[in-house]
């Protein structure tokens, strides 16, 4: 009997960006490399790339072709993740909306190629992509401008505490051979630049621990308390809107349950509170997600939402008597 193996090869990679962890989403079908549409591409759709290809957390989700047109077939149009799954491939997708879609929708993930080990969601061993391994960093070659930086990015706020001597466990990765010096403004770790490390006895004793701030990532802005008003999340250091497009109670649960601020009592979609970028449209909760960011939904600035379509929230804690 002649057995055949097949290789385990990747289907979906990252193309014309910085690095390997950032760029236009492409997936391979049939033997052939294509590009992904959608109008409602989102972070649950980036984390499942991020995580595929083993690049950490999603920071952000472009459309519109910001890492350039592809060419060739649009393999994938408006894909709708969980945010839980092993693989693109995985996902649904409305393939009806094909005939809306060109290159110019092509959609984009960066992935933060730095993670955090051992600990919560925004502190742990500080681990950092290096080409395809993941690797610690030492604590004598990692500084307080370093450290705004990996907060900022893992959209965690500002850095509290950078430990060392073991703090979260001194794990399996290789030791980074470079220092890192940022300024302390970049937007990703990988952005910042490096040189040679001096620190030749680096040993596992000394690896990077760092603890960030874990802030608030949703506020209500406008009402007559901190439970009722407009909707904004928090994202890449900025507070920005939330469309009112496909606005529901759904939706104002989480937001909610988020802010400990009771049952929702009403979802609101009108009225005019000024300028801003708008962060999500399109937000789509089951009502049953810990966080907003959670939620399916557009990510990035709508041109096409005006700002009296806002999203607004009346929750039932909190609220002033009248």
């Amino acid at each position: 009997m002649v057995q055949i193996i097949v290789a385990d090869r990747v289907n979906v990679r990252l193309v014309n960006g910085t690095n390997r962890c950032a760029g236009r989403v492409e997936v391979l079908h049939r033997g052939q490399w294509g590009t992904v549409c959608g109008e409602f591409w989102d972070l649950a759709d980036a984390a499942v790339v991020c995580r595929e290809l083993d690049c950490g957390k999603p920071v952000d989700a472009l459309s519109d072709a910001r890492f350039g047109p592809g060419s060739g077939p649009i393999w994938m149009s408006t894909v709708i993740c969980a945010g839980s799954e092993s693989t693109l491939k995985n996902c649904g997708s409305l393939d009806g909306f094909f005939d809306y879609c060109d290159h110019i929708k092509d959609v984009g993930v960066i992935c933060s190629g730095v993670r955090l080990v051992g600990g919560s969601r925004c502190s742990g061993r500080l681990e950092i992509l290096d080409d395809q391994s993941w690797v610690s960093v030492c604590a004598a070659a990692f500084d307080q401008q370093d450290a705004e930086v990996v907060c900022r990015e893992l959209d965690c706020g500002a850095p509290v505490q950078v430990l060392g001597e073991d703090a979260f466990g001194k794990g399996d990765a290789q030791m980074w051979t470079q220092e890192i010096q940022c300024r302390g403004n970049e937007t990703q770790i990988h952005l910042c630049p490096t040189s040679p490390s001096n620190k030749n006895n680096c040993s596992h004793d000394s690896i990077v621990g760092l603890m960030c701030a874990d802030h608030v990532n949703v506020r209500l802005v406008g009402g007559n308390s901190s439970c009722a008003g407009r909707v904004e999340v928090h994202h890449r250091g900025q507070w920005g809107q939330v469309c009112g497009d496909f606005w529901d109670m759904a939706d104002a649960a989480v937001v909610c349950r988020e802010l400990d601020c009771g049952e929702p009592v009403d979802a609101l979609s009108d009225d005019y509170f000024g300028p801003g970028p708008t962060w999500m449209s399109n937000v789509l909760c089951t009502g049953s997600e810990s966080t907003l960011k959670n939620c399916g939904a557009s990510s990035g600035v709508r041109h096409g939402c005006a700002y009296s379509e806002n999203a607004e929230v009346i929750c039932s804690g909190k609220l002033l008597q009248t």
